[in-house]
């Protein structure tokens, strides 16, 4: 055994010794944490930039079948990112089943699909909001074609997100939009099999300046709600404005029985895109307080936790693990949160103690935790410095050369 290894293995056996101690059973997290997987997207692993231009990056990955390889690496190494997400047109293959047996092959498997409805010259005016039927109809085709792939690939989860909206005042009628959202969501809603669900994404402003067709969490719920018990919302962490309380919407979508999902980022200003937890982790970790709150109450909401990020300075897999290791950070230190001694401050209307209650568990270096665990996944102790020392990147750097001919991107 390595010295590094040593000091890990007594770093853990001295967290064991404090959580036993805070009467928090370790086994039982470890489980959790183990049970908790995080879906990474395909086109994280390609070239992508902002409305200003694309930046291409050494080893980037050229189509779908090398976007598969690089989210295989991912979970590799962190033993939790089995599913992979699709955004079609872009990830569209001729024969879904050979693609599914690829997936297996590399130890992946598909996950949510994404349709696109705003990138072909007929959504300049929006897709289901369109004025004329004729785009509208071609948006919910679209959305069709997207069920029959998930019924393909085995995919459970239909994720939807709209650039629909207006510029200026008076551009649209904003509420024969809002009939037209209802009709084609309940359309795609009854298409959906049985065992599928649909994920209603929210975003307040871009491309729409003026309005957003679903601009926030209520009227996501709305829409789902409409649509009916398949559909749910989803919360992406960048959607939203300066000083909103994610925690808040997140506890109110569980209480009400409509979480459906994440698509984690992380937002300084707007929709940056940023590595999950580069710049807040403090909210992450609020955002799971809220989860595990509910679970410890009995509430099971299921909830697809999903990565969506476009990263331009960072190079594409590093920067995915890393995304993939503050996302569980914040999440096992929500579970270190003493729920027993949080419930008696707060009876005590005791404010500061409930909050040191937090800090305490926000505080616990959980570095040793999450490595014992990736360690018994047989995945790396240390997914980054393990990537890093592969020679992955410099491999797929030299080989990824040239345009592939039919690959499709956003950029």
């Amino acid at each position: 055994m390595s010295t590094a290894e040593q000091i890990l293995r007594a770093r853990y056996q001295l967290l064991g010794e404090e959580l036993q101690g805070r009467g928090l059973n370790l086994e039982a997290i470890k489980l959790k944490l183990k049970a908790q997987q995080i879906e990474t997207p395909s086109w994280g692993y390609g070239n992508s930039g902002t409305r200003f231009g694309v930046f291409k990056q050494p080893g980037a990955a050229r189509d779908v079948h090398e976007r598969l390889a690089d989210a295989a690496q991912v979970h590799k190494l962190t033993g939790v990112c089995r599913k992979v997400a699709l955004h079609i047109p872009w990830d569209k293959v001729e024969d879904y089943d050979a693609f599914k047996q690829e997936a297996a092959d590399l130890g992946v498997a598909i996950g949510a699909i994404n349709p696109n409805v705003f990138q072909a010259p007929s959504y300049e005016l929006g897709s289901f909001g369109h004025r004329d039927p004729a785009v509208r109809q071609q948006a919910q085709e679209h959305i069709y074609e997207c069920i029959e792939i998930m019924k393909k690939t085995g995919s459970k989860v239909l994720s939807l997100w709209f650039a629909d909206g207006s510029n200026y005042p008076g551009q649209m009628d904003i509420i024969q939009r809002k009939t037209w959202f209802e009709e084609h969501l309940k359309k795609t809603h009854d298409a959906l099999p049985a065992d599928a669900r649909m994920l209603v994404e929210y975003k307040f402003f871009e491309p729409a300046f003026y309005h957003t067709d679903i601009a926030d969490w209520g009227m996501a719920l709305h829409f789902a709600r409409t649509a009916g018990p398949k559909a749910e919302v989803l919360v992406d962490l960048g959607h939203h404005a300066q000083g909103t309380n994610i925690e808040h919407i997140v506890a109110f979508l569980i209480a009400m029985g409509k979480l459906g999902g994440f698509h984690f980022n992380n937002r300084k200003y707007a929709d940056d895109d940023l590595t999950t937890g580069s710049v807040n982790l403090y909210e992450v970790f609020l955002i799971y307080h809220e989860i595990a709150n509910a679970e410890a109450a009995g509430v099971k909401p299921d909830i697809a936790y999903m990565i969506d990020q476009s990263h331009i300075m960072k190079p594409k897999v590093e920067a995915m693990i890393q995304s993939v290791l503050n996302i569980q950070t914040a999440y096992a230190r929500a579970l270190l949160v003493d729920r027993r001694v949080l419930a008696a401050a707060q009876a005590q209307d005791d404010t500061v103690g409930c909050e040191e209650v937090l800090r305490a568990a926000y505080d616990t270096d959980v570095r040793p935790l999450l490595a014992q665990v990736r360690l018994e996944l047989g995945a790396a102790v240390d997914p980054l410095a393990d990537y890093r020392a592969s020679g992955y990147f410099a491999k797929i750097a030299a080989e990824r050369q040239g345009v592939l001919e039919g690959a499709a991107s956003w950029g």
